[in-house]
């Protein structure tokens, strides 16, 4: 195990498993594993000085992790939209109408964001999701500011805005429909096929040319995602969501991230293959890097399912972070170095230039933006 987990607060190591409960690919749960969940453990939160931990778990009957039911957490927000101050994630503003996200992507950069609500990065961000109701209405006062620029807005710039609570809140169809109403120019990010359901409202924006998505897809391996993003849809429901919607005039692109040396980063030039051939005209892709909580859980996670690679996945990682898990530093975090990163980006390079990704000169349309009611922004 490397040096960087020894030294840290946390004593993580890896698990050991009897191989003879290994499934073909390698795989060996335990006995309490929480099917349906990316997490199986949560981390302790860094902002809290008390916390409660499970010691004994033949001793606390009533502690039992199994078969806990997502908490959908209401409350009114003060605001909606976010400056976001990092250069290289392409994106100025986003909104995320939803804190936390059941979906449970195990490599969630977002997960280190629930700390900041009280929770933990592990199975409270899958359980406990904030759901801010009133971000229609946020939005609406967002946009009416004299000063507003039209500048896009990125739509799950943090959690997936089409994540379950999305079923029964649809905030995330609020959203849509004010940013119809204004022409803001609103780009979007999922993983989830429940997109389809705002099918009729994307169209009427794509006609405007306000407004375009990105398709997360990780693996078409239903054995990884399964335990990597449990309760997302499959990649054969992804690029179904790609096919309709460009066909209904929606620009439609992917996301493949993050590339995972040894489970994942081999699938790269199937998912643009599969992609284009679905309409996707566009892609982007980051490469695994495991700040904060994140490193703890993606730890404990590769090592009950998949033991008999771990050791050597995580290497990989650490020889893409020179010898860390993570990398802070703007314009490498996101893409890593060293001869496996360096691999991936040759990859990305090749077969977006193959299959004609990212040919094209586009932007949104900030011009037809205006105030309902009033004039249109001329100074656009």
């Amino acid at each position: 195990m490397s040096n960087q987990l020894k030294q840290d607060h946390y004593k993580v190591k890896p698990k050991s498993h009897d191989a003879s409960n290994a499934s073909p690919e390698g795989e060996a749960k335990e006995d309490n594993y929480l099917h349906g969940r990316g997490a199986q453990i949560n981390t302790k939160n860094r902002f809290l000085k008390n916390e409660k931990t499970k010691e004994h778990i033949e001793g606390i009957d009533d502690w039992s992790e199994e078969n806990i039911p997502t908490q959908y957490l209401e409350q009114e927000s003060k605001t909606i939209v976010n400056n976001v101050e990092s250069p290289d994630v392409g994106m100025s503003y986003s909104m995320n109408p939803y804190a936390g996200c059941e979906h449970g992507c195990i490599y969630c950069y977002a997960r280190n964001v629930h700390e900041y609500w009280g929770y933990s990065a592990g199975l409270d961000f899958e359980r406990k999701i904030i759901v801010k109701k009133n971000a229609p209405q946020l939005l609406r006062k967002f946009l009416m500011k004299p000063k507003w620029d039209a500048t896009p807005i990125m739509l799950s710039g943090n959690t997936d805005c089409y994540q379950p609570a999305e079923q029964t809140y649809r905030l995330t169809r609020g959203l849509l429909e004010v940013c119809n109403e204004f022409n803001q120019p609103v780009g979007i990010l999922t993983k989830n096929s429940w997109i389809l359901k705002d099918k009729d409202v994307l169209q009427e924006m794509g006609k405007k040319n306000i407004v375009s998505a990105m398709v997360s897809i990780t693996s078409f391996n239903e054995d990884l995602r399964r335990v990597m993003e449990p309760r997302t849809t499959t990649a054969k429901q992804k690029l179904k969501v790609i096919n309709e919607l460009s066909s209904a005039g929606v620009r439609m692109g992917i996301m493949m991230g993050p590339m995972i040396p040894g489970l994942n980063e081999h699938e790269m030039q199937r998912i643009m293959k599969e992609a284009r051939d679905n309409g996707a005209t566009f892609t982007a892709y980051t490469f695994i890097r495991l700040n904060g909580a994140i490193k703890f859980l993606f730890h404990d996670w590769l090592y009950k399912n998949f033991p008999d690679r771990a050791d050597k996945v995580w290497h990989l990682v650490e020889q893409s972070h020179d010898g860390k898990v993570n990398d802070t530093r703007w314009g490498v975090r996101m893409r890593g170095e060293g001869n496996i990163a360096q691999l991936v980006a040759q990859q990305y390079k090749k077969y977006g230039k193959l299959y004609g990704m990212n040919a094209e000169d586009w932007s949104l349309d900030r011009t037809k933006f205006r105030v309902p009611g009033g004039q249109g922004r001329l100074f656009l």
